[in-house]
């Protein structure tokens, strides 16, 4: 079109903003409403004719809706930037009704820089703000289903961890819960005693490898008044604190001798002394032990007595590594984005395809704490949204870093190492399945076989396979068997 005059660019320009799908509308520098597109109508329900000369601040939702101060914010830091990114705020209609919108913005400005005002676009993003509350709340259903107390799982693993975690809650024996550090020991623990008929009772937790002998044994069985320098009072300990309830005593493996002996002493006689005192005090609580280590090793080689470990295994839960249940790292992400969302406001919506394969892909040496921590760490990262890759803590999506979690994973050996890499498979067949389902992307195959994308190229060269999809037959089908190859995959 031509434009031979202010007229005919006036209706240009009016025709442009109708055609867009988007609310759009224009302000001076003062905030008051020039144009108004025809999808502004639509969304605020404001003919132009309604609002063009008046202020724009009658868009502004109640004080008590979420989001509602964000639009003078929008305002404010329009004319201070010159430009507004997808801000979210809220809006409210002729009908008083608030709805969600993304905005964008920018400032006018003339050839000699002086601000003419701005143009201010609104998207609705009311279904899906609709949608991400029905998949919070599917979410939970899903959790709630899965879970136990705060334990969350759907694996074999899991399954069978809630069995054994509600026959305990049914007794008042002794606990002894094993497993690697993150697993959640604590967790299970918990769970036992809030499921349990000591629930009204004190939960008390005490950390046996943080306290040296001396001051672990005061902890636990309390001391008289004069038992040594500075006592100037009694105090009950905490295993008297915990009466009624459940004591929960972590990495128990590092207990001295001597303290072994005196908790024996509780859990036979179901009394206990003070420091400093002769007099037996009856105890009535329930212990659970946790610990990282083998005690069978340390009963056999007598750093652990045989009758303390018989008593407090009298019923035993191992907490199974996240790596054997990696089908429960979906929920356990789910969960902690709701909690991460509850704890600051935001609105992360979850993780998005390509981060949820890193952390399925990686080997968690840290378990369940550090795949929290790994969320957590994205938290910081994004406001909103679907947490992506580069969200993640670098040791966690860089190829290197996820064999060294696998060796670690698998008892501190490198993940080079000839015997882990058997592990893995790297046959022609096999490496022909992970191409194809990886769409070819040797990054994402070395993903899964633990190894980096230069070992997967080596390993196809050196298999005289072709490196890309039409390089050659792709088909294993077609391929022969290659008469170096004797089935473990290399050492790459």
């Amino acid at each position: 079109m031509q434009m031979g005059s202010y007229e005919e660019e006036a209706v240009e320009l009016a025709t442009i903003l109708d055609t867009v799908g988007e609310g759009v509308f224009v302000i001076d520098p003062k905030g008051v409403i020039r144009r108004w597109n025809r999808a502004m109508e639509r969304l605020t329900g404001y003919a132009a004719g309604e609002v063009v000369g008046k202020a724009c601040s009658l868009l502004r939702a109640r004080p008590s809706v979420q989001n509602a101060r964000a639009f003078e914010v929008l305002q404010c830091n329009l004319f201070a930037q010159g430009t507004v990114d997808e801000a979210e705020t809220c809006i409210r209609g002729k009908d008083g009704s608030e709805m969600p919108v993304l905005a964008c913005a920018r400032v006018m400005k003339d050839h000699g820089g002086r601000t003419l005002g701005a143009v201010i676009a609104f998207t609705d993003v009311s279904v899906v703000k609709r949608l991400e509350g029905e998949v919070r709340t599917l979410r939970q259903a899903v959790e709630e289903r899965f879970a136990l107390h705060n334990l969350v799982g759907k694996s074999r693993r899991m399954r069978d961890v809630f069995k054994l975690v509600e026959l305990a809650s049914t007794s008042q024996a002794p606990v002894l819960v094993t497993g690697e550090p993150g697993t959640g020991k604590e967790l299970a623990a918990k769970a036992i005693h809030y499921h349990s008929d000591r629930r009204e009772g004190p939960f008390v937790g005490v950390n046996c490898s943080a306290l040296s002998e001396a001051l672990l044994e005061r902890e636990l069985f309390g001391y008289a008044r004069g038992a040594f320098r500075g006592a100037i009072q009694d105090y009950a300990g905490r295993l008297e604190g915990a009466s009624g309830g459940t004591v929960f005593l972590a990495e128990v493996s590092d207990l001295t001798p001597l303290v072994q002996f005196k908790l024996l002493r509780v859990l036979e006689e179901r009394a206990l002394e003070r420091v400093g005192e002769s007099v037996p005090r009856p105890v009535d609580v329930r212990v659970i032990a946790a610990t990282r280590r083998d005690l069978r090793e340390r009963v056999r080689s007598g750093t652990f007595r045989r009758d303390l470990f018989s008593r407090l295994k009298a019923f035993s839960i191992h907490m199974p590594p996240l790596r054997e249940r990696k089908e429960d790292i979906e929920l356990l992400v789910n969960r902690f984005i709701d909690l991460g969302n509850k704890r600051t406001g935001k609105s992360i919506v979850g993780m998005g395809a390509d981060a949820l394969g890193i952390v399925t892909d990686y080997g968690w040496p840290g378990n369940v704490r550090e795949l929290e921590n790994a969320v957590a760490h994205a938290f910081v990262n994004r406001a909103g949204g679907y947490i992506g890759p580069f969200d993640l803590p670098v040791e966690i999506r860089r190829a290197e870093s996820q064999q060294a979690a696998w060796g670690e994973a698998l008892g501190g050996v490198r993940a080079d190492d000839p015997a882990v890499a058997r592990k893995r498979p790297a046959t022609r067949e096999e490496l022909l399945r992970l191409l194809d389902e990886c769409g070819w992307n040797k990054a994402a195959v070395g993903r899964r076989l633990g190894i980096t994308r230069t070992s997967v190229w080596r390993r196809m060269k050196t298999l005289g396979m072709p490196l890309s999809p039409s390089g050659g037959k792709t088909a294993a089908s077609s391929m022969q068997p290659d008469p170096t190859d004797n089935g473990q995959g290399g050492a790459e």
